[in-house]
């Protein structure tokens, strides 16, 4: 089983608990799909897109219950997993803090990160 992740604030990932389905950052929403990362480009994407910022969570999701999944070419021309359509908030495998220490995200060991 493929594990695909998510940076979300923890916020937006508890409206969309409420909700029932992820529909995105307004950085999806704007590209028309969810952006999501591999376990080995996790890091990189933490780096990059959310450099500094608190509050984020990493979700978990099994890459067999996505449906709407295309790998496409980005970063270095690296296939990223993007998502065409919302995502159940029941799909999620699992939720973790992603905390900033020294303004670096720390990722949790638990998770095989």
């Amino acid at each position: 089983m493929r594990i695909l992740l998510k940076i979300l604030t923890a916020e937006d990932w508890a409206g969309a608990v409420a909700e029932g389905h992820y529909r995105g950052s307004p950085a999806d929403r704007r590209d028309g799909f969810i952006h999501l990362s591999a376990v080995q480009q996790v890091r990189e994407t933490a780096a990059q897109h959310f450099a500094g910022e608190e509050g984020l969570v990493l979700v978990a999701f099994a890459e067999a219950d996505l449906t709407q999944l295309k790998w496409e070419a980005s970063r270095g021309g690296d296939l990223f997993p993007h998502v065409y359509g919302a995502i159940p908030a029941k799909a999620a495998l699992w939720v973790k803090p992603l905390p900033l220490v020294n303004g670096v995200h720390l990722f949790s060991a638990e998770a095989g990160l």
